[in-house]
């Protein structure tokens, strides 16, 4: 047996620094990314929209990417908690996190100095815009009859819901009366607990008209319970091509909506951040996505990570200029 010296030892060790000064790399970090299993964060509890679509992605994406996607809901303070532990975890490419309109609302409520400048943009592959829907049984066949009749109204006649105060189906409401250069208070915001219990109290006639997602109205709507008049979208909703967009029925161009993208934390490295891009892009043209997704009436909607960057920049614009009109930012 050849006895290895410490001449022997240090100049082997030398070589080898030469060889990866020369671009050679050593076997550990060759390794193909993904090589272990992924976290995938949603922010919002199981058995809602955003966690449904964190758990087809995750699916699709495990099946692409040939490691497992484990979702892990971290709720709490009005999404406080989940978004920030997306933020705050290493940016190794093995947590990332789906994010939802909330990051463009909550610093301006004062709730966490989080904006979506701390994450690394992947791709937006879902927004539901806000319908405005009334009773079946309602006067108004359009929504230019309930514009005029709003119009005519004194301030707080008419009452509107569909989520807490503060929330984005609020500043919904706020966009579209300042589109028709109304104070944000013209109408009188009920909060609720979220879109059904306001759909269930529409029906019972306690307010005149909710400003949800239309998927959330959808089973009153089914049930010949309410009618929707307008969607707050650039364009017709493919599972509902009955319902004309505000700038079709009213001339009105304001849109917005509830959305839901995928990211990692700040800092993710570029060769990551580009492939999960890619595997994401093949998920959202997959029939399984536009099938589960569609199925649910959620809207699929697609931008890269520098066009949702660039989407979630006017988001934030969007919900901060509302929120200083309603009285409700704090930053």
């Amino acid at each position: 047996m050849t006895k290895l010296t410490r001449r022997d030892f240090v100049a082997s060790t030398v070589a080898a620094g030469a060889g990866l000064g020369l671009g050679l790399k050593p076997s550990f970090a060759q390794a193909t990314y993904p090589n272990r299993p992924i976290q995938m964060i949603c922010p919002w509890g199981a058995g809602g929209g955003t966690d449904a679509t964190a758990r087809i992605v995750a699916a699709l994406l495990e099946k692409d990417l040939g490691q497992p996607i484990n979702v892990v809901n971290r709720t709490g303070g009005s999404g406080v908690v989940g978004h920030s532990a997306i933020a705050t975890a290493q940016p190794d490419g093995y947590t990332l996190g789906i994010i939802t309109v909330e990051i463009a609302m909550m610093h301006w409520q004062g709730l966490t100095a989080l904006t979506p400048k701390d994450f690394t943009p992947l791709a937006l592959m879902n927004e539901d815009p806000p319908g405005i829907q009334v009773k079946a049984d309602s006067p108004y066949k359009t929504v230019k009859d309930l514009a005029d009749a709003v119009k005519a109204a004194p301030v707080g006649k008419f009452k509107a819901s569909g989520t807490g105060q503060g929330g984005i189906w609020h500043l919904a409401l706020v966009g579209w009366l300042q589109a028709m250069k109304l104070p944000a208070n013209h109408v009188a915001w009920v909060p609720s607990n979220g879109a059904a219990p306001a759909m269930q109290d529409l029906a019972a006639g306690g307010i005149d008209f909710t400003t949800c997602s239309v998927p959330e109205a959808r089973a009153m709507i089914e049930a010949g319970k309410a009618r929707s008049l307008a969607l707050m979208a650039p364009e017709r909703a493919a599972a509902f091509k009955d319902i004309p967009t505000l700038k079709e029925a009213m001339g009105i161009d304001f849109t917005t909506g509830a959305w839901r993208g995928f990211v990692g934390p700040k800092g993710l490295p570029p060769e990551m951040a580009t492939k999960l891009t890619a595997s994401l892009k093949k998920i959202y043209d997959s029939k399984e996505y536009k099938e589960f997704m569609g199925s649910r009436g959620f809207g699929t909607v697609w931008a890269d990570a520098a066009g949702y960057a660039a989407f979630m920049d006017k988001s934030d614009a969007q919900m901060g200029t509302a929120m200083k009109a309603a009285g409700l930012a704090k930053s």
